[in-house]
């Protein structure tokens, strides 16, 4: 769950921001959100097979091509950074410098043909996030953040300073977790307290909260 709120960056992120290699970083995230997009928009309303993971959610070749494009690029440039990734999980994890990659975050909207999916890369710096990049590569939104600033498509976005819930917009991916949950009771009292609810989520609810569209995403 995220509510409109900023918080100030810590010192050693500031001292890292202020190294050259920093923008060499940021450039070369998008590069590689780009390059999984790439992949991952060649396959979209196009998909031969979908199989199932252990815990029954779903995963497609895409999924796969993608983040294997995307390590493939990282350990070409940064051989000694370690890699997170959704389909093939740890490599040097501990290192200094760690990419976390998803390929595609909302694949069940993406076998559906709907479009509220994205690529999502982070990179770490001693375990905590210093730059994250969403990628919609259908509709081409790019988002970089990094603690300090946030860029849609190179123009500066922030959340929408809403201070009261009663004008808020509210989203969720499925109303039906919180249910199985036992949180279906103060999850609709909350829906019956804002402006607008919609089921705008998945990644792309993130993005929506991230550019001002929305102020919570459940």
């Amino acid at each position: 769950t995220h509510w409109c709120t900023a918080r100030t960056p810590p010192t050693h992120f500031r001292q890292l921001k202020m190294q050259s290699h920093f923008a060499e970083f940021r450039q070369f995230a998008a590069e590689v959100a780009l390059a999984g997009g790439f992949v991952v928009q060649r396959s979209f309303r196009n998909l031969k097979t979908i199989e199932r993971k252990e815990d029954a959610s779903p995963v497609t070749l895409a999924d796969r091509e993608a983040e294997e494009q995307m390590r493939g690029l990282i350990t070409a440039r940064y051989p000694h950074h370690g890699i997170i990734g959704e389909e093939f999980g740890e490599d040097n994890a501990t290192a200094e410098f760690v990419w976390v990659l998803d390929p595609i975050d909302g694949t069940k909207s993406f076998i559906s043909g709907a479009i509220s999916f994205g690529v999502l890369v982070a990179l770490l710096f001693r375990g905590n996030p210093i730059i994250g990049v969403f990628y919609q590569p259908i509709l081409k939104d790019m988002l970089i953040g990094d603690n300090d600033e946030t860029l849609h498509n190179g123009k500066p976005v922030r959340l929408r300073q809403q201070q009261d819930l009663r004008e808020a917009t509210l989203l969720a991916t499925d109303h039906r977790h919180f249910e199985r949950y036992g949180k279906g009771h103060p999850f609709n009292r909350l829906v019956r307290s804002v402006r607008l609810y919609r089921n705008w989520g998945d990644c792309y609810g993130y993005f929506l909260l991230a550019t001002g569209y929305a102020d919570v995403m459940m």
